[in-house]
């Protein structure tokens, strides 16, 4: 029988990247309401852009979200599932509520 190994060291820095309040709302707002720049997010959570900046590149960083440039503007979007399902379950949603 071939044991599941389970990565504690992946699954720590996910948590650790949630567990900050400011980048688990970014996190919820990019779910909830699809892919946004940062312009959108600032009008959105009333966090400055270069608070919402730095969060986004720890996210980034640790997988969870990715950008995408349109012309002058850099769109996020969540495209980790793991964190996805992890906040629907810390806040009592489904995943399927959220944003495609």
């Amino acid at each position: 029988m071939v044991e599941n190994r389970i990565n504690y060291i992946e699954q720590a820095a996910l948590l650790k990247a949630l567990s900050n309040p400011v980048r688990l709302q970014i996190v919820h707002h990019l779910l909830a309401t699809g892919c946004h720049n940062v312009s959108c997010m600032e009008r959105e959570t009333g966090m400055s852009q270069s608070c919402i900046s730095q969060h986004l590149q720890k996210l980034r960083s640790a997988g969870i979200v990715t950008a995408a440039r349109i012309g002058n503007e850099v769109y996020y979007r969540v495209t980790s599932e793991e964190a996805a399902r992890l906040v629907a379950l810390l806040l009592k949603e489904e995943v399927s509520a959220y944003a495609p």
